[in-house]
This record gives structure tokens, C-alpha cells and sequence, in this order.
């Protein structure tokens, strides 16, 4: 199926957009509300603050976008797949979604809300947590090695088998007040 591009655009009309590409959009502030995106990709982009009520995200990948404030817990479940490398999402909240195997390359992260998620087998490669809320989090298997600012509690969250550096050992005992030198 040929692919559909987007460029320079700041509003999309109801619908399923399949097989698009969307390239220096600005989406500030637009409702994706009950939109349908299947495969497709955002390069270069401002979807800042966008409402996602409804919204599906089917094998999604987002390139150095501006994603500040997303609330992707209102995005529809059923075949939530999306992908990031070189975003901002600050702000942001996967409050109980599934990110199970989802990769986080090079984002910043910072006070992104990822409570009761699942992020098992994810990978946050170069990723920025700081402030990031972890709490009842699913990081079993996850790969958080080259990840950094984190502060995770082991007790608080499900750990078992992720993979962490030696550097960020310090975000898992911060809780503990130990004192690390």
C-alpha cells in the first residue's frame, strides 16, 4: 500500500489515517479525539498538549517530536503499539498502559507519569527519568542501562530481571537513604 505524506499540517479531519507519514506538523492543542492511526509515522512534529480521547495508536512511531503533556492513557487499548526516538514527552502520563516491549530511544523523560504501567521488556536507551514516576510499574525485563536520572523503588515496583548500569544503581537505592560513594 502506497504511503500517504503530511507535511506543514495543523489539523487532520476524523477518520483512519493507514500507512501515513506526517512530517513539521504542528498539532498544538488539536484534538485527535476517536482518531485511527494504523502504521504510521510522525517525524518532526509539535503534537504538545494534543487530547487523545479514543485515540488509536496501531504500530505508531514517533521522530524527534514534541509530545509535552500527552495523556496516553485515553488512547484506546486494543492494539496500542507506538514507538519513540528523539522525543520530548515531559509531562506525559502511561498511567496503567501497556508499553510492554516498547522502545524509548534517546527521549527525555522527565516527569512522565508511569504509574501501574506495564513496561516489561521495554527499553529506554539514553532515555532522561528525571522525576519520572514509577509506582506499581511493570520493569520486569526492561533494559534501562543506558537510561539515567531514574528513581525506582524495588519495593514499589516489579523489577525482576530488568537490567540496570552500575551508574544508576543510585536510583534504586535512593529510598533506602543510603549513602553511595
Amino acid at each position: 500500500m502506497e504511503s500517504n505524506q503530511y507535511q506543514n499540517v495543523s489539523e487532520l479531519a476524523r477518520g483512519t489515517y493507514e500507512n501515513c507519514d506526517f512530517k513539521n506538523c504542528n498539532f498544538e492543542n488539536s484534538p485527535f479525539n476517536h482518531l485511527i492511526f494504523i502504521d504510521c509515522t510522525f517525524k518532526d512534529c509539535n503534537l504538545s498538549n494534543v487530547s487523545l480521547a479514543q485515540t488509536s495508536f496501531r504500530e505508531v512511531s514517533f521522530s524527534n517530536c514534541k509530545m509535552i503533556g500527552l495523556h496516553f492513557e485515553n488512547c484506546m487499548p486494543f492494539l496500542f503499539a507506538v514507538s519513540f526516538a528523539k522525543c520530548q514527552l515531559n509531562l506525559s502520563s502511561f498511567y496503567k498502559v501497556n508499553l510492554k516491549k516498547t522502545t524509548f530511544t534517546n527521549c527525555e523523560l522527565k516527569e512522565v507519569d508511569f504509574t501501574s504501567a506495564n513496561l516489561a521488556e521495554a527499553y529506554l536507551a539514553e532515555c532522561d527519568c528525571q522525576l519520572a514516576v514509577f509506582d506499581d510499574t511493570n520493569l520486569e525485563k526492561a533494559n534501562l542501562t543506558t537510561a539515567y536520572h531514574y528513581q525506582i523503588d524495588p519495593n514499589k515496583n516489579k523489577i525482576k530481571k530488568a537490567q540496570f548500569s552500575l551508574e544508576g544503581l543510585a536510583g534504586l537505592l535512593l529510598h533506602h537513604q543510603i549513602i553511595i560513594k
